[in-house]
């Protein structure tokens, strides 16, 4: 597997791995099941640290595309594709409507992670009524 990182680009590294290793599956380079390097074999082999790797790994997983298991590996996941469409058509359209079939698993993957994108970008800040939701420990202390 051959990534290529920038330390010019304005995107983090861990985002450019991220993205290639998306590509790589998009493109059918990396077909439903192959194998990719552990962590410590890429951060290696591209000089980088196993953390950065780490967090890159973890959000292929978090978006559906490779699935990890301990002792085992990680490995690319057979849902990636249909997924990947879903979010790339959600975010492009921007009213939350895509033109194509999909499973109720996929719908439910893309609306988590959109909304984790809004959250981390600020515009879904909790209430406090949300956060006393959350942990009612808080609501008796008002």
């Amino acid at each position: 597997m051959e990534i290529i990182i920038s330390n010019n680009a304005n995107k983090p590294i861990y985002e450019q791995i991220t993205s290639q290793i998306k590509a790589m599956i998009m493109s059918g380079e990396l077909q439903a099941g192959d194998a990719i390097p552990s962590m410590r074999a890429l951060a290696k082999s591209i000089h980088v640290s196993v953390i950065t790797v780490q967090k890159a790994y973890e959000d292929l997983q978090r978006d559906g595309f490779i699935e990890t298991t301990v002792g085992r590996g990680s490995f690319v996941s057979a849902q990636n594709k249909e997924f990947y469409q879903v979010q790339n058509e959600l975010e492009e359209n921007g009213n939350g409507q895509a033109s194509f079939d999909f499973s109720l698993i996929t719908a439910f993957r893309v609306v988590e992670n959109v909304s984790q994108k809004y959250f981390e970008e600020g515009f879904g800040r909790e209430t406090t009524q949300e956060k006393h939701r959350k942990d009612p420990r808080k609501a008796q202390e008002i």
